[in-house]
């Protein structure tokens, strides 16, 4: 099976890592973008819609009808953003995505983008936390073919891809020097955006028991060092 998938965030970090890789890999046969503005990237198996409001897609949902996988990359930093702001951000706004794609394409596997330390309990004390881990056992409950959850940790930008979070830029600018060292010390631990790509076209194709991955697991199953 070939994926066709839809990607959500395609102008993020995360999201233009994984749309390059796509584009790359013959077993992507077509790939959509739904994004606020455009990702600049022009190639024979891309379409891309844009469209503002990610709380009302019934203009656009017919767009998403006839694809296998889904690629959730959307999301905010919680930083100076209230429980509630945020939750409206990560929780309600990836949900209505999910259902949406779901009613449209019933057999859709997808891979949703959380970060290291989500809550899985949701009562924890921070509360990104407690919100990015109700959205992913929502979505593990809803009936897509396949769900995982990807809860990435550190990761190297490349490619000309840069963070469109200021805090990471900042940290990333200043510890980027350190970069190589930590993938001699923790190759495991260590994503580039390529990689991070590669593994979750893989886990989607060949499928996966486990269904919350970090940064080892998914170099795992790279089944080799992670890839520069």
């Amino acid at each position: 099976m070939k994926l066709k998938a839809i990607i959500t965030g395609a102008t993020g970090m995360v999201g233009k890592g994984l749309l390059l890789e796509c584009l790359k890999d013959p077993e992507v046969e077509s790939v959509l973008v739904i994004n606020r503005q455009p990702v600049g990237i022009q190639h024979a198996k891309l379409r891309e819609v844009i469209h503002k409001d990610f709380f009302d897609l019934s203009p656009v949902e017919q767009e998403l009808k006839g694809y296998n996988t889904g690629f959730f990359c959307l999301g905010v930093s919680s930083v100076g953003m209230s429980e509630a702001e945020f939750h409206r951000l990560t929780y309600d706004l990836t949900i209505h995505v999910a259902e949406t794609a779901l009613r449209m394409n019933p057999e859709m596997a997808i891979c949703y983008v959380s970060g290291t330390g989500t809550d899985s309990s949701e009562k924890g004390r921070m509360m990104w936390a407690r919100v990015k881990g109700k959205t992913e056992n929502k979505l593990l409950s809803m009936p897509f073919r396949d769900a995982y959850m990807i809860r990435l940790g550190f990761l190297q930008p490349l490619d000309g891809i840069r963070s469109k979070v200021g805090w990471y830029s900042a940290v990333y600018r200043v510890t980027a020097f350190l970069f190589p060292l930590l993938r001699l010390v923790f190759p495991r631990q260590m994503l580039t955006t390529r990689s991070l790509g590669q593994a979750m076209i893989k886990v989607v194709k060949q499928g996966c028991e486990l269904k919350v991955l970090g940064n080892s697991d998914l170099n795992g199953i790279l089944k080799s060092a992670p890839v520069s």
